[in-house]
């Protein structure tokens, strides 16, 4: 067994809610199965919650209360939680900022944007300047830099979800960079691929109706959690976990990815975008 790591509560709010869980939960004399039990999640999320890494789920709290007698306060402080977590970050987003950093698998559709895990620093200054055009120059760098934080999911050390997403052919057409920066995109997306990162697929601009045309998705699983799913709109975003739903939305995925292009075509075509960029040329 391994040695047991101490929690400084006193480095964040996410490492004091966890030093406090742990301590309530060893003074209750209970394991972490044991506490999980009669909820949806696995020890291993509890862990990492008293580490101080991982949000408590709402839901996960109220059980926590109910087994601790702790009067609803883990339940009252998941707010403080998030409210640390997440800067940079719309409150909406706070779930998925902490989803996608344990998530098994992600599977993502954007109908008109370069999804945010995958966006260079152009790109997402661009996305975000046009959403926010009046805002100061060190809040749209605050944001900027909180949405490029996240790439990190795809570093070398990192444990990887299975991420694959499917792309219009709309964003080949219709860039909005300069042809150097939209360059440096594809380079980036191409490059993430080649060291099976990530699976991207081209869905053809002449394909005819596909499933989810209305909108974003983002399907995540996990291996100690149920799967939800995530969909945006401009200033605004909505978390789903109803299974029936999140059922629909992943059957809904699995036919947009059969109406796409093979991933070895798509790659082609994401590698001829970058060259046509570097050539000065794009969306011809």
């Amino acid at each position: 067994m391994g040695q047991r790591k101490d929690i400084d509560g006193s480095t964040s709010v996410p490492t004091f809610y966890g030093s406090e869980l742990r301590w309530k939960r060893e003074e209750a004399g209970l394991t972490l199965q044991q506490l999980v039990e009669g909820s949806f999640y696995g020890p291993s999320h509890l862990s990492e919650i008293e580490r101080g890494t991982r949000r408590m789920p709402a839901e996960l709290a109220e059980h926590v209360d109910k087994v601790l007698g702790t009067d609803g306060f883990f339940r009252r402080r998941c707010e403080d939680v998030r409210r640390a977590k997440r800067r940079g970050h719309a409150s909406y987003f706070e779930r998925v900022l902490e989803a996608e950093k344990h998530a098994e698998t992600i599977e993502e559709w954007c109908p008109t944007l370069i999804p945010g895990l995958l966006q260079t620093d152009a790109y997402a200054r661009e996305v975000t300047r046009s959403a926010h055009p009046l805002a100061p120059e060190e809040e749209v760098e605050e944001k900027v830099s909180a949405r490029l934080a996240r790439f990190r999911l795809f570093e070398d050390n990192h444990k990887t979800p299975e991420y694959w997403v499917v792309l219009p052919e709309l964003l080949l057409r219709q860039p909005i960079l300069s042809p150097e920066q939209s360059a440096e995109q594809w380079d980036r997306i191409a490059e993430l691929v080649r060291r099976h990162r990530i699976v991207a697929q081209i869905l053809p601009w002449n394909c005819g109706p596909h499933p989810l045309m209305l909108g974003t998705a983002m399907v995540m699983t996990f291996p100690d959690a149920p799967p939800l799913v995530y969909t945006e709109s401009q200033y605004s975003g909505d978390t789903i976990e109803d299974p029936a739903l999140v059922k629909q939305y992943h059957k809904a995925y699995d036919r947009l990815r059969a109406a796409a292009l093979p991933p070895e075509a798509s790659l082609a075509l994401i590698e001829q975008a970058a060259e046509e960029g570097r050539n000065g040329k794009q969306g011809d």
